[in-house]
């Protein structure tokens, strides 16, 4: 009997330990199913973009349509969530959390990192991109890679230039058409020397104030005028309070599109190249979409009865290039390797 019992409780032991032991073999395609899924939870990379526009811009719609081919090109395994509007930070403080960690990603303007790097000045040049197959000649191109390079320095990694347009002239005052219309009024601009510069070459006094806060200083009056391209000017309503526009197509605003370098460096390579051919095909799409939707916006400013609409003359554009003289002649001496040369002569 006592034998009996041993052999029973033995053969119990072994079936009990071929079942737990063969149990991916009863149920493979069960077991299966939730590792991966539990696999696919862990691994999933949240990217957080933040930026300061309206999602119904240039900037807007390319970081939204980034996130869309991001999602699409890993299949799920990275997720980009795009704050817009500076819900987030302000252009102000951006950097500061981009470097901290707080965020992954951003899309200031240039001009906003020229501190950071100097020679981003040379974007801020007024008429130095003659139309927008040069701008996208320019930031798609060889030099716009060489521009990039120079974060390198700082830690974190420049993906690409985007576009917002050609940068024009408002003010609550008078038409802006020859440089004394600007002498004694003060201007609105972003944190860039070289625009400070450009307006007090045309006898303005330049204030920088973050884009979070235009149209609420622009109602309150506290600058007499503004430059930005159309888009800005359309979607954040700030023709209400600038009833002068001057289509001068002066300046370029652009974004350099930032990531953390350190959060980079984590990143495998294989989803590493779908993230930059995800950065490539919405450039490319940006640079065609800002153009478009400026041109849209126009035909839109056209229609409000309150905004006055004027063309810059090519004459009165010779005299504003003639005042801009004194600014390039003083980067010349700043900018490495003939550079705004270089970009000047670059082919469309």
């Amino acid at each position: 009997m006592k034998h009996f019992m041993i052999a029973s409780l033995l053969t119990i032991i072994g079936l009990v330990v071929f079942i737990l032991i063969d149990s991916e073999t009863i149920f493979p395609q069960e077991k299966m199913t939730v590792d991966e899924e539990q696999q696919g939870l862990k691994d999933q990379i949240t990217i957080i973009f933040s930026h300061v526009v309206a999602e119904n811009t240039p900037k807007g719609l390319a970081a939204q349509k980034f996130a869309e081919l991001v999602y699409e090109k890993t299949d799920g395994r990275v997720k980009v969530e795009v704050y817009p509007n500076g819900i987030l930070y302000s252009d102000h403080n951006e950097l500061d959390a981009l470097k901290r960690g707080k965020i992954q990603m951003i899309a200031p303007s240039y001009t906003n990192m020229t501190e950071l790097v100097p020679e981003w000045k040379v974007l801020d040049l007024p008429f130095l991109f003659h139309d927008y197959d040069h701008a996208k000649a320019v930031f798609t191109g060889e030099t716009g890679k060489e521009l990039l390079q120079y974060l390198d320095s700082s830690k974190l990694k420049g993906l690409a230039f985007w576009s917002n347009g050609f940068k024009q002239m408002t003010s609550s005052v008078h038409p802006l058409l020859e440089p004394a219309d600007f002498k004694n009024q003060t201007f609105r601009v972003m944190s860039g020397d070289v625009l400070k510069k450009q307006f007090q070459l045309l006898g303005a006094t330049p204030v920088t104030a973050s884009f979070t806060d235009v149209y609420s200083s622009l109602e309150k009056h506290q600058f007499d005028g503004q430059e930005n391209t159309l888009s800005n000017i359309y979607s954040k309503g700030l023709y209400k309070f600038q009833p002068y526009l001057t289509l001068s197509n002066h300046g370029f605003l652009g974004y350099s599109v930032i990531i953390n370098n350190e959060f980079w460096s984590r990143i495998p390579s294989d989803i590493q190249q779908q993230i930059t051919e995800a950065m490539l095909e919405t450039t490319l799409w940006n640079m065609d979409e800002s153009k478009k939707m400026n041109e849209i916006q126009l035909e839109e400013m056209k229609k409000q009865a309150d905004v006055s609409i004027y063309e810059l003359p090519i004459e009165a554009k010779r005299r504003w290039i003639e005042k801009f003289k004194p600014l390039y002649e003083e980067l010349e001496k700043q900018m490495p390797d003939n550079l705004i040369n270089r970009i000047r002569k670059t082919s469309s």
